[in-house]
């Protein structure tokens, strides 16, 4: 594969991943109780929506900045492939 099309597929499959790793944080971070809004009735789910918020807010600006030489693009190609379809099952079995 050229190395622009290494490049391409490398930030493709981190954005995945980085995204796959967001929706399972927000849904881990969730609230437990019926509604948001009932969150500041218990101290423990209020910590867990501002820790999952966090993370959140991290991973999300993390998707922005890209990888600095072609070698970690590769990388990501690579452990994108392995670890893509892991992730997604975690996510599937967490829903």
């Amino acid at each position: 594969m050229p190395l622009g099309g290494v490049r391409i597929a490398g930030i493709i499959l981190r954005a995945l991943f980085i995204g796959i790793l967001i929706v399972v944080t927000a849904r881990v971070a969730s609230p437990q109780t019926e509604s948001f809004w009932s969150a500041y009735e218990t101290p423990g789910d209020l910590i867990r929506i501002a820790l999952g918020f966090s993370v959140c807010l991290w991973l999300a600006v993390h998707v922005f900045i890209l990888p600095k030489d072609a070698e970690a693009y590769r990388t990501w190609l690579y452990l994108g492939l392995a670890v893509l379809p892991l992730a997604l099952i975690c996510a599937i079995v967490i829903w």
